[in-house]
């Protein structure tokens, strides 16, 4: 069998079976998942045992430690997937939830029905554990998920797949709505993304060039965002204790996530005396400075930014600083560079955060408050399948009811049209 056929055989086992999920009551949904995060637990040697085949591959490929990290299934990262999956089976369930139901002039009823999105396509990198996280979210909105790791992670993402697996069968349930791609060729994700038939949507979790590969060579809506250049800005009337602290806790609490600031924007009226303060705090931090020629003849130790620098995603100890002549210097500076993902200001005037809030278009728009808090657990979602800076389908942080589409419902009683 080609890889073709054999994409083809497995997403339409998927398609198939995901009927089946599309029916599941909310109860029989959560107690898969808590037999699910039991399996993980009582599986976790074995899973260890597996993922040291991929540790000691990546170790042999050169992979830094900071890759061989994301790679570890730990006793606490195992720990950590099935704690997951029991917090998606607590989440409220969306599918089947009615909303504006409405009664037209002549009697009948019209509403909208949350209902699933199908069969959905998860293509990662690295970290194993979004094995166990992707599938429960999608489980839970009634969807039939198609996971395809990267090689790196091929043993652990297996293993973890048949022990999510052991469970839908446990249920009664197609193993089919759960399927982890059982190869490391790389023609398999392409002979997937063509497979718009079979596959509703895909969602590409990984670099900046995983995710455009995707967006190019998929014939199926890509839900994406390509990476994280995040924007604050210190307006004139800002409390300065408040945002330094906010800026030193975007910057440095991880500096390699999508939601860490990259670019730090500071009004002019502030800048004698902000620039000064927030440079050394930062450096104190480890941090480089890159800064504009007026950055640079307030602060000591800056290195002079280049036109590059405005649109980096460092991912990195490193931060951008401008200064900004006013409010609509630091918006449209935000319009031209944002990757639409968050953006924050830092004010005590209600007017000019609401102006912000109205005209800054990323998908987060934040007032006082670290751009670290841009994640669906933190937001509220109690999960996210992942970040979206596309506007359709879905814009921001995706939890469950981001993995469902709404049909009509309507409501008669023998009404026909004149």
């Amino acid at each position: 069998m080609t890889i073709a056929e054999q994409m083809l055989e497995l997403a339409q086992a998927a398609k198939d079976a995901s009927r089946v999920l599309a029916n599941l009551s909310t109860t029989v949904k959560n107690e898969l998942l808590e037999s699910m995060a039991a399996g993980l637990e009582e599986a976790a040697p074995q899973l260890a045992t597996e993922n040291a085949k991929d540790l000691s591959a990546g170790r042999e490929k050169g992979l830094s430690d900071a890759m061989l990290d994301r790679l570890a299934l730990t006793p606490a990262v195992i720990q950590g997937m099935a704690d997951g999956l029991r917090e998606v089976a607590a989440l409220p369930d969306p599918v089947g939830e009615i909303s504006q139901m409405t009664r037209r002039p002549n009697g009948i009823q019209v509403g909208r029905m949350r209902i699933p999105l199908g069969v959905i396509g998860i293509v990662y990198e690295s970290r194993p554990n979004v094995t166990a996280d992707a599938a429960g979210l999608c489980l839970k909105s009634g969807n039939a998920v198609i996971l395809r790791g990267g090689s790196e992670a091929f043993h652990s993402n297996q293993a973890i797949g048949k022990v999510l697996q052991a469970a839908m069968e446990k249920h009664d349930l197609p193993a089919a709505a759960l399927q982890v791609v059982p190869t490391v060729d790389r023609d398999a994700v392409n002979e997937l993304l063509k497979l718009e038939e079979q596959i509703d949507l895909i969602i590409p979790r990984g670099g900046e060039g995983l995710i455009r590969f995707v967006s190019a060579n998929s014939r199926i809506p890509v839900i994406k965002h390509y990476k994280g250049v995040c924007h604050t800005f210190v307006d004139v009337s800002a409390d300065l204790t408040k945002a330094e602290a906010i800026a030193i806790n975007e910057k440095v609490q991880r500096p390699g996530v999508c939601n860490a600031m990259e670019t730090l924007l500071i009004h002019q009226g502030v800048a004698q005396t902000f620039v000064p303060q927030i440079v050394k705090a930062m450096q104190d931090k480890g941090v480089e400075i890159r800064g504009c020629e007026r950055v640079q003849e307030l602060a000591e130790g800056v290195v002079p930014a280049t036109a590059e620098d405005w649109p980096a995603e460092y991912l990195d100890l490193i931060l951008a600083v401008k200064v900004v002549d006013n409010l609509d210097e630091a918006i449209a500076h935000i319009t031209e560079y944002a990757s639409l993902h968050t953006e924050v200001i830092v004010t005590e005037s209600y007017q000019n955060a609401q102006r912000f809030l109205r005209e800054v278009n990323s998908s987060v728009v934040m007032v006082n408050a670290s751009s670290r808090f841009s994640d669906g657990n933190q937001m509220g979602l109690g999960a996210e399948i992942g970040i979206s800076t596309t506007k359709l389908h879905s814009f921001g942080p995706m939890g469950l009811e981001d993995l469902t589409t709404r049909k009509f419902i309507v409501m008669g009683e023998g009404q026909v049209r004149g």
